[in-house]
């Protein structure tokens, strides 16, 4: 089994304007051997944020709103998904296109020779 990479580009939102950067780079990550249930996520910034999201909520998300009190994912129209994360210092609401997401689960499965849920 292999660890699986990939950069997706993902647009952070925020309720201040001044602090609008556009898409932002986000590194997508597997390590099936250390964390076979969840991947990971980068997101820029100063320190630098890492996510571990449930591949299962991840897959749902895709389809239909999903997810707990400190992280939800829903289709955003056809083309973005939206991932919100909650912690005690606030909200963070990144959309990706759901391709890239999509893409990056399969090739989860892909490295574990598991089927692909559909």
């Amino acid at each position: 089994m292999s660890v699986v990479e990939q950069y997706a580009r993902a647009h952070i939102v925020t309720d201040v304007l001044e602090d609008d950067r556009g898409a932002v780079p986000v590194v997508l990550r597997y390590d099936p051997e250390a964390d076979p249930r969840r991947v990971h996520m980068a997101l820029p910034g100063a320190p630098p944020h890492e996510w571990a999201v449930a591949r299962e909520l991840l897959e749902q998300g895709l389809l239909a709103p999903a997810g707990s009190d400190e992280i939800r994912v829903w289709p955003c129209g056809r083309v973005q998904a939206v991932i919100e994360f909650h912690t005690a210092e606030g909200v963070s609401v990144v959309e990706f296109e759901t391709k890239d997401l999509t893409r990056f689960l399969r090739q989860t499965y892909a490295a574990t020779a598991e089927p692909v849920p559909h």
